[in-house]
């Protein structure tokens, strides 16, 4: 049965049953009345029979014309009851002159009308209540409120479930609601034609485009687009900011929060690579972070400061943040102490390349668990500065190592970046090299690593969405260096979550456990600039131009999250799996990366760069070089 069917049959049985309420009402208020007095006159079954099937039909005719029947029981609203009312009001005035006509009333107490209408209504009620009692476990919930005047309109894509949680939320604004939703499309079109606390399913996503052009004749405007819970999943979203862009209309999120308010945002370039939200169990990770001093470099970055976001929630015993950028050290400080304003934290600007500043930094808050995330992580510019992105990248790494080994530490966890797999740039070989190094320092230490690779972070500093939104906000160009370009993507909550999740699997002193993240399918660079157009209203192509330059130093066509000797096993954890890989090294690695380090402060760059490729054999420098 398809969707549209099983509609309809809901649609049917709901009229079926107000129809046999109905009957049931006039025949028990007659039955009642009778009772109450000297039984039912001479031909009163006869009379009772005709005014019940009347009764019944008026109602049919009433509440089918109406349109009660299209109601959603488990999602009714103020707006259903008040039209259940004018339902039962009309049928009562079209039964009245029928019956009147037909015997003047005769053998039919005219008390009974009132006692079938009242308990008609207490029917029809009573089994809305109940369904929605099981739906929301809130029976009266039965109110919607007016919308402001001033209240954009808006087409809601939704499911029924999260559209009807929605408008009960609106509803509670004692302001009125801050959108107006002419009406519902569901990604499925499971309840097309009924209605949603009092708004019309209008159909599934292959009826938007026909639906906005009448919703545009009949408003004179076209309405927003807002979508909300399952609609706002890539494979929906693609064919919703196709149809709303070709009627210049924009898209909004619209949806029911945590603090039970409903609130209309703007759709954030995440939600354009929304997945499947991931079930993981914070348990493992709570108890490895709570009562812990946690240290984190890079704290201020946008990978960092959400590490240590997610750190803060978990309890630690204090956090210390450790960065280099004075701003970004300045707002992450202020953005964890106004959302956690009982943690200790400590805010320490410094360098990882500065080896006295980072020793001193760990001896005086004695952390348990360290977070490596600092990191010079744009390829073009650090195929221009080589020697910056070794010191940054591999001293840096190298450095902290060594300091937590001296220290008291239990964990180190590192940052890495699908960029370290058969490295084309000076970043990706760096990235790769700083796991060979943090490896060896594992086997001479009392702490254990978890180094985790993942693709790029939606919205990090130098990626590639924010500079679309510049692009954009100019009016274009947008500018691809190739067409076919693809690229790992994740939220940075995501990818934050993943890997403390990572950190929580590897407890063995001295050993090293390289980790990867599910990634997802890779994302096509120039459909997510399209979309991000569409975003906007506008057409790729027709309103934005779109414009390949070429790749740049150091770019890949596609990146890998491993090599192909690497063995990938799951562990247990939703979207992260462990990397088993022999990483052999010459005998004299600790002799060539001193020797690389010491080009690096040289500036010696050509030097660094052959030194860099021995420590790194997957590493082709020839743009490096060039």
């Amino acid at each position: 049965m398809t969707p549209r069917d099983e509609a309809r049959r809901a649609m049917a049985i709901t009229l079926g049953f107000d129809t046999a309420a109905a009957a049931l009402a006039m025949a028990a208020a007659l039955i009642s009345r009778w009772l109450m007095t000297e039984g039912a006159p001479p031909e009163g079954y006869f009379a009772a029979i005709v005014t019940t099937a009347v009764f019944a039909g008026v109602g049919f005719i009433s509440f089918y014309t109406l349109g009660v029947h299209k109601q959603v029981w488990r999602h009714s609203g103020w707006s259903d009851a008040v039209r259940i009312v004018q339902a039962v009001a009309l049928a009562t005035l079209i039964f009245m002159p029928i019956i009147f006509l037909w015997n003047r009333f005769a053998g039919i107490p005219r008390s009974a009308l009132a006692m079938a209408v009242l308990l008609w209504l207490a029917i029809i009620f009573t089994g809305r209540m109940i369904a929605l009692g099981r739906s929301t476990q809130r029976p009266f919930q039965i109110f919607f409120g007016r919308a402001r005047p001033d209240a954009p309109m808006v087409l809601l894509i939704a499911q029924s479930e999260e559209a009807a949680r929605i408008v009960s939320l609106m509803g509670k604004d004692a302001e009125g609601a801050k959108v107006r939703i002419l009406g519902l499309l569901e990604p499925e079109g499971a309840e097309f034609g009924r209605k949603i606390r009092g708004i019309p399913v209008l159909g599934g996503l292959e009826e938007m485009g026909k639906v906005l052009d009448l919703l545009s004749l009949r408003y004179e405007k076209t309405p927003l687009v807002a979508v909300a819970g399952l609609a706002r999943e890539r494979p929906y979203m693609t064919q919703i900011l196709e149809v709303a862009a070709s009627r210049k209309t924009e898209v909004m999120s619209l949806s029911a929060g945590i603090d039970e308010s409903a609130a209309m945002l703007p759709v954030r370039p995440a939600d354009l690579l929304r997945r499947r939200e991931r079930q993981l169990d914070t348990e493992p990770v709570a108890d490895l972070i709570e009562g812990m001093r946690v240290f984190v470099t890079g704290g201020g970055g946008t990978i960092g400061s959400e590490l240590a976001r997610q750190c803060a929630g978990m309890n630690p015993h204090s956090l210390t943040l450790f960065d280099s950028s004075e701003y970004n050290l300045y707002e992450a400080d202020l953005s964890l102490r106004e959302q956690f304003p009982n943690l200790p934290i400590n805010s320490e600007l410094g360098d990882v390349r500065d080896n006295a500043r980072v020793s001193r930094a760990i001896e005086q808050f004695e952390p348990d668990i360290i977070i490596h995330a600092a990191a010079l992580k744009h390829v073009p510019l650090m195929e221009q500065n080589v020697c910056e992105a070794i010191l940054t990248n591999v001293g840096g790494a190298l450095i902290t190592a060594k300091a937590a080994q001296s220290s008291n530490v239990q964990k180190f966890v590192f940052v890495s970046t699908d960029k370290a797999v058969h490295p084309d740039n000076v970043m990706g070989a760096t990235k790769r090299l700083a796991e060979l190094t943090v490896t060896r320092q594992a086997v001479a230490s009392n702490f254990s690593v978890s180094m985790v690779r993942f693709g790029n972070v939606l919205g990090s500093s130098g990626s590639v969405v924010p500079l679309f939104e510049r692009q954009i906000a100019r009016g274009g160009p947008v500018t691809l260096t190739h067409p076919e370009v693809t690229r790992y993507f994740m939220t940075v909550e995501e990818a934050s979550a993943l890997v403390l999740q990572s950190a929580t699997h590897n407890g063995s002193p001295g050993s090293a456990s390289l980790y990867v993240l599910d990634m997802g399918e890779p994302v096509l660079i120039k459909a997510l600039a399209e979309a991000m157009i569409r975003l906007k209203g506008l057409v790729p192509g027709q309103d934005i131009e779109i414009r390949t330059t070429g790749l740049r130093p150091g770019e890949k066509m596609h990146e890998k999250l491993t090599y192909n000797h690497e063995e990938v096993n799951s562990i247990g954890i939703e979207g992260v799996y462990k990397v088993a890989s022999k990483q052999v090294v010459a005998n004299d690695f600790d002799e060539k990366l001193d020797e690389l380090l010491d080009h690096a402060r040289h500036r010696r760059r050509d030097e660094a760069i052959k030194m860099l490729a021995e420590l790194v054999p997957e590493y082709r420098p020839r743009r490096a070089a060039e």
